[in-house]
């Protein structure tokens, strides 16, 4: 039997209501993606949040006899200490830090720290030190005298990324609250994200949804989790030390640490700096710390991560940079999340694809 086409099944006036329907179908999408636009990142957030957090919920659920409510506000309010306290302290000196590289950059000036005297006094490598940081010193200045100029047009993304530290500091925030509300009702969102996912991919729906949370929680604990840690200890450690732009320092080792770079490019010029500016023992306790917080990523990361985290370097990295610039700061954490969601279920998909493929041949 021929297979008839849609004018032939339908009447004129049958397609222009179906034309009508479909384009206030359409409106309704756009404008309700519209008005909701402004909470996307918030929405993320709460929701990578609550996957990540949910273990600990349950836990702490079955703990206080099967109270969900009261476990969720338990961990909403431990939630909000650590954002309010340390994470907030870190980020209002990264944002000086900020203002003052922004600064810097925009009158063309960049300050950098001389060779110290006393290196010289150091045995064997002493002197040798002392020359290569001089001539380094010396080089690197007549260099920034040339490319000044064309450094000073990052004087103003720097300053609104520090201006947009507010923004992304109430986002957190809302996002706390948000997941806090969603803990006990993470069984009923896990059940509508099922049968969403079941109209889309029906037979690999319930894999699908556990490879999702499973990459959450890994990207979630393993590499933004550990990296907070790390760069809250990283900062506690250069602000007793004294470091200048310690908060910027910081926030430096947090991106190193998600991209999967490594605190160490941080960690060892500010250890070589300690040991020129204070005495042998304070220097000794600093360095023996910051070593320490440098290796913290490699003893958390077996501990936190639930299964090993296949998603390349560079999808983390573009997760990075793509969510600061969509999101703001709020995106600098939740992009490498989406972006590593996003890239585990489609090699899921093309496995899947595969495999009848596989089994024909």
């Amino acid at each position: 039997m021929p297979v008839k086409s849609l004018r032939q099944l339908l009447t004129g006036e049958d397609i222009i209501q179906l034309v009508i329907r479909l384009g206030l179908l359409g409106l309704l999408i756009v404008w309700t993606f519209l008005i909701i636009r402004p909470f996307v990142p918030i929405l993320a957030w709460s929701g990578v949040l609550a996957v990540a957090f949910y273990p600990a919920f349950s836990w702490v659920a079955k703990i206080l006899g099967g109270r969900p409510k009261t476990a969720a506000a338990i961990l909403t309010l431990i939630t909000l200490g650590i954002v309010i306290g340390p994470a907030t302290w870190l980020g209002l000196s990264a944002v000086d830090g900020v203002r003052e590289l922004a600064h810097q950059l925009g009158t063309g000036d960049l300050a950098l720290q001389s060779a110290p005297e006393q290196l010289k006094s150091w045995p064997i490598v002493g002197p040798w030190l002392y020359e290569l940081w001089d001539q380094a010193y010396s080089n690197i200045r007549a260099v920034l005298r040339e490319v000044a100029p064309y450094l000073q047009p990052l004087a103003g993304p720097l300053l609104s990324l520090a201006g947009d530290a507010g923004v992304g500091t109430l986002q957190f925030l809302l996002s706390v609250f948000v997941a806090g509300f969603l803990f006990p009702h993470g069984p009923r969102l896990v059940a509508a994200g099922r049968s969403f996912l079941f109209r889309i991919v029906p037979e690999q729906s319930e894999h699908f949804l556990e490879l999702a949370g499973a990459t959450i929680r890994a990207v979630a604990q393993g590499v933004i989790g550990v990296a907070v840690v790390q760069a809250l200890l990283a900062g506690f450690g250069f602000k007793l030390a004294a470091v200048p732009s310690a908060g910027l320092l910081a926030f430096i080792v947090l991106l190193l640490s998600i991209v999967q770079i490594g605190a160490f490019l941080v960690l060892l010029p500010v250890i070589i700096w300690i040991w020129t500016a204070k005495d042998v023992t304070t220097a000794l306790l600093l360095t023996i710390y910051l070593v320490l917080v440098g290796f913290i990523d490699t003893m958390l990361k077996p501990l936190v991560m639930g299964r090993g985290l296949t998603t390349p370097t560079i999808v983390i990295f573009v997760g990075v940079i793509g969510g600061t610039l969509a999101h703001g700061i709020v995106g600098l954490f939740i992009g490498p999340i989406i972006l590593s969601v996003a890239w585990e279920l489609m090699m899921a998909w093309i496995r899947t694809e595969d495999r009848p493929e596989a089994s024909q041949g």
